[in-house]
């Protein structure tokens, strides 16, 4: 009797990636976002007074709703992507170049991007509160209600354009680039 379908594993596999990821990218973003607000003159301070102030688990406050923002993403992104590569492809009436494909991922990138940037918002907020304040201790949905009763719905996709922008990059670049290496790859097998 078959338990999970290959989909449901997919999923729950999916989400493990996103964990795993996760613990190395949070500590990485804490400091970054941490720099970005001018909170200290160097990385390196910032290393130690996250450390000394809070424990290794301040490196890891936002790890959750970094963990729920990409989720959703990913969700969008990649179907978006294939989804886009398919529609072309099938008007083009053959197979998408890699720069094509990379058009497609920036259009599914930086939709992804806009429709998360709320979470984006929750994430970065958290991650630069104050230790021991509200916010720090603050699930997603609370810090998504209180930025948008001080700040409406601009406060929820404030920093949306950049973020779109960045992202959207990174998809043409990293999607136009694995579309490549999956025809060369592709290419590899088909002549063994």
């Amino acid at each position: 009797m078959k338990i999970l379908s290959t989909n449901m594993l997919l999923g729950i596999l999916l989400i493990f990636r996103f964990q795993v990821a996760c613990l190395v990218r949070v500590p990485v973003e804490v400091v970054k976002q941490r720099r970005q607000a001018y909170q200290h003159s160097s990385s390196l301070s910032i290393i130690r007074s996250t450390y000394y102030g809070e424990g290794a688990i301040g490196f890891y406050r936002g790890y959750l709703s970094t963990v729920v923002r990409e989720i959703p993403f990913s969700l969008i992104q990649f179907p978006l992507w294939e989804y886009l590569k398919q529609q072309w492809g099938a008007k083009k009436g053959q197979l998408l170049d890699p720069w094509e494909a990379g058009i497609c991922g920036a259009l599914a990138g930086g939709t992804a991007a806009a429709l998360t940037t709320p979470l984006d918002v929750a994430k970065t907020r958290i991650i630069l509160a104050k230790k021991d304040s509200v916010m720090a201790k603050s699930n997603i949905a609370s810090v998504l209600q209180y930025v948008y009763r001080s700040s409406g719905v601009k406060g929820l996709f404030s920093g949306m354009v950049p973020r779109v922008l960045w992202i959207s990059i990174g998809g043409a670049i990293f999607l136009g680039v694995f579309e490549k290496a999956k025809q060369y790859f592709d290419c590899r097998s088909a002549g063994r």
